[in-house]
Order: structure tokens, then C-alpha cells, then sequence
């Protein structure tokens, strides 16, 4: 549960305790055979995750949550309501545009949580790579913290995604 796996679970269960249907896959696509090999990771993943898109068709958002590595002098932490909170950033893949309504979405969901939460993102990374993010329109790829949060930063951040999420969700079906 102090992994980023166990984020994933809790964000699953904030969503879910928030009237937001949510299903958790604990996948690992990243090691391969004990060995980390970052190469294929993101196809690896979406053979995971599209068994479970056909099975439930009705599903809209797809969350590829990763934990951000930085140098140990970095702390990606804000303070929210009193509370130490790891900092977020959205990835934005440039290798298609969608039809996302009038902005992408991960644009919806930083100016949803720069507005409830000021400080709470880091910026929008672009890079001309698809990453996970083809397999729905409002798909997102999210580097939660890094290895220098505490889990108490991570678990605070999981909250406030979560109602971001319903937020944008609920205002922009």
C-alpha cells in the first residue's frame, strides 16, 4: 500500500467512495522477467489494460499513474490545506490530436486543480510520443511525486486527484 501500485488503489477508492466507478489494475509493465526495461512498458500496458476496456466499454478515463524519479536533493511537495502534499504532473503525448471538446483534458484537469489547489501541479510536460494515452479521449498519464515523497504526501495527493477528477468529470461529461 506505500507503493505507487497502492496510490493507484487508494485513488481507486477515493474515486469510488466519491460516486465515480472505478477499477483498480495493479499491473506492472515495467519488469520484465526481475529485470527493469523501461523500452516497451507502454505497450506491455495497454495489452494489459485493453482486456479490461472491452469488457467494460462504458469506461472513459483511463489513468496510467507513475511515480516521477528525480535526484534525492528534490522534493516534490506543496502544502494544501495544512497538509504536505506531493505535487503532480500531467504527461501530454504529441503524436495525435484528439476531439476532447474544446481542451485536452489534462488541461482541464490542471486548471481544475490550480483553481481548488494553487501549487498542487507542476507544469504540463509535452513530448512528441503517444505514451498510454490512445486508448480513451480522456486518458491521462500522471507522475505522482517521486521517491522522495513521504506516503503520507502521496495518500494526500491521492485526495485531491481524486476530487479534481470528479470535479472535471461531473462538469465535463
Amino acid at each position: 500500500d506505500t507503493t505507487i501500485v497502492g496510490m493507484g488503489k487508494l485513488l481507486a477508492e477515493r474515486l469510488n467512495a466519491l460516486g465515480i466507478p472505478t477499477i483498480h489494475h495493479p499491473g506492472v509493465y515495467d519488469l520484465i522477467n526481475g529485470q527493469l526495461d523501461r523500452s516497451a512498458a507502454y505497450e506491455y500496458a495497454e495489452a494489459g489494460v485493453r482486456p479490461i476496456l472491452e469488457e467494460h466499454p462504458s469506461i472513459e478515463v483511463v489513468i496510467d499513474l507513475h511515480r516521477d524519479g528525480v535526484g534525492e536533493d528534490t522534493h516534490l511537495v506543496t502544502e494544501v490545506n495544512g497538509k504536505p502534499t506531493a505535487q503532480i504532473m500531467f504527461f501530454n503525448g504529441l503524436s495525435r490530436t484528439k476531439d476532447n471538446g474544446d481542451i485536452a483534458f489534462s488541461l482541464q484537469m490542471k486548471l481544475a486543480a490550480e483553481q481548488m489547489y494553487p501549487g498542487f501541479t507542476r507544469r504540463i510536460f509535452l513530448r512528441g510520443y503517444r505514451y498510454s494515452l490512445h486508448m480513451r479521449p480522456k486518458s491521462l498519464l500522471i507522475e505522482a511525486g517521486a521517491q522522495t515523497n513521504t506516503v503520507e504526501e502521496m495518500r494526500n495527493a491521492m485526495e485531491l486527484l481524486a476530487v479534481t477528477l470528479q470535479k472535471v468529470i461531473v462538469e465535463n461529461p
